[in-house]
């Protein structure tokens, strides 16, 4: 697949506020600070569309992207996690995205991100978990793999995949915004899931 052409839709905090469901849907999901929005802008060969921070917990709303003139949207939910954020907005965060993940018909998978130098959080694990249950089709992609050597890369690995533990069949793409790796392959499993039809 191949991004040409990606533009701002519309931010929601609820269904109400959602854009009409006319097309397949990818969501982007993982704690604060993680490398989304530097990964979403990397896709899509766009710099500032995402908008990035150095502050944690920033996004606050569920931000859709028209990708490929309504080839598919891109869904950037609130990253989660961040200790600094109150608790009853932390609440609010976690009702806005579970509620997206469940009802949105339009939905075709979600990138699950992680950041490859650490073990994944008892967050990370919980949101795969509901993932499964909800059999909704994941990938999970290890962030800044760029600040790791190839001997630590692959030690984080065997810890990713114990730590979830990642089921048989769902890959683990290693992704860096800086270098463009693990950019195509994940490409690839978002076309796969564009052309899908959910059941």
């Amino acid at each position: 697949m191949k991004i040409t052409d990606a533009a701002f839709v519309t931010s929601a905090v609820n269904p109400g506020g959602y854009p009409p469901g006319n097309f397949p849907e990818v969501a982007f999901v993982g704690r604060s600070n993680v490398g989304k929005s530097s990964l979403i802008n990397k896709l899509v060969n766009r710099k500032g569309l995402a908008k990035t921070s150095s502050t944690p917990g920033r996004t606050q709303l569920i931000n859709f992207f028209n990708i490929n003139n309504d080839q598919f949207l891109m869904v950037d939910l609130p990253g989660y996690g961040y200790a600094k954020v109150p608790v009853e907005v932390r609440a609010k965060w976690g009702k806005m995205i579970e509620g997206y993940l469940k009802e949105r018909e339009t939905l075709r998978g979600v990138v699950l991100l992680l950041d490859s130098r650490h073990t994944p959080t008892a967050q990370d694990k919980q949101m795969y978990e509901w993932l499964q249950y909800y059999r909704v089709p994941t990938v999970v992609v290890a962030t800044k793999v760029d600040k790791l050597s190839n001997n630590q890369w692959a030690k984080q690995q065997s810890v990713i995949k114990k730590t979830l533990p990642l089921v048989p069949g769902h890959q683990l793409v290693a992704f860096s915004a800086e270098t463009g790796r693990g950019k195509d392959e994940l490409l690839a499993v978002l076309k796969d899931w564009v052309h899908s039809v959910r059941e």
